[in-house]
């Protein structure tokens, strides 16, 4: 049964217009972004605000506009931090995505054309992205861990259900030395992040792809420029997850803000860390199993979606392994 569709007024007087300025922020992007968490319709006219939808959204949507309007007394600008404070919990820790009542019939559309999950995995994969703040997808080489994360931050930038992209992986050395490569630091660790630049390139086309780095939508970054930093309203995405240190996955989980959703990616059957340093996500895997809104994802053989001899392959060195480990 649909909830009750209602409308309410909410008025603040007497009028102070530099205060309500405040409260809808800059080109009513309060505003905006409290509908899309609620999916209710806001209409401010003259020191008062009209608010449409279903009746508990509404009224949760009247009192969030009374709060904030309360917090412009004392505050000299309001932020995207105070709505999610105020919007709750369980709320600010998930993308706005509308509630999805068939979820099996997720589909992604793009330049790349209608991206549909190919396995169970696949799907209970963008289902908990849709769902959860934090997500690690892990398993072999062609499953579609990375490409299906960055398809679903693509549909949510261009859904406007976050600000930017942020795409990174450890710079692990295999062989070589940073130091030796040819170019400076952006050209060095360029090959790392590549293997993100062509999903992307496949998801958008270089030309859009492009302008959005030039504006600071997309950020592609090596794992070390996290540090110290707070990523709110951001799809961030960690990619080969199996070659971070334990230090480095704590630092990076800790770095997701309000607004925010992760997805490690990792394949720990792959890890180039110099040993004995332990896999970081190795470590996150028993550490976080338990805990709650974090989700594991594994990927098996049977789910690779590229030359049906990858699937092949794969078995082949799982069988090995298992006979050798034995």
């Amino acid at each position: 049964m649909n909830s009750q569709h209602i409308e309410e007024k909410v008025s603040f007087t007497p009028i102070d217009n530099d205060r309500l300025a405040k409260l809808c922020g800059q080109f009513d992007e309060n505003l905006r972004f409290i509908e899309k968490r609620l999916q209710v319709h806001i209409s401010p006219r003259s020191g008062s605000f009209k608010i449409s939808g279903e009746a508990e959204a509404v009224f949760k949507a009247a009192k969030i506009l009374t709060d904030l309007y309360r917090k412009t007394e004392r505050h000299a600008e309001l932020n995207l931090d105070d709505i999610h404070l105020l919007l709750g919990d369980r709320l600010m820790d998930t993308l706005a995505y509308p509630p999805d009542s068939t979820e099996e019939k997720i589909e992604i559309l793009n330049k790349a054309g209608r991206l549909t999950p190919k396995s169970e995995n696949q799907r209970n994969y963008l289902n908990a992205i849709k769902h959860k703040p934090i997500v690690f997808g892990i398993g072999p080489a062609g499953t579609g861990k990375t490409f299906l994360a960055v398809a679903m931050a693509v549909d949510a930038l261009q859904k406007d259900l976050v600000h930017k992209i942020i795409l990174t992986r450890p710079v692990v050395e295999a062989g070589e030395h940073l130091g030796y490569l040819p170019g400076d630091l952006a050209q060095k660790v360029d090959p790392y992040l590549r293997p993100l630049y062509d999903a992307l390139y496949e998801m958008l086309g270089a030309e859009q792809v492009t302008k959005l780095l030039s504006k600071n939508r997309i950020e592609l970054a090596p794992l070390a420029y996290m540090r110290g930093r707070t990523l709110n309203n951001a799809f961030i995405i960690l990619d080969e997850g199996q070659n971070t240190t334990r230090e480095q996955m704590k630092m990076f989980l800790t770095r997701i803000g309000f607004g925010s959703i992760a997805v490690v990616t990792g394949d720990i059957t792959q890890i180039d860390l110099s040993r004995p340093v332990p896999s970081g996500l190795i470590h996150a895997i028993e550490v976080l199993k338990s805990v709650e809104d974090i989700h594991f994802i594994y990927f098996e053989a049977k789910d690779a979606v590229r030359h049906p001899i990858v699937q092949k392959v794969i078995r082949a060195y799982e069988q090995y392994d298992d006979d050798h480990n034995a």
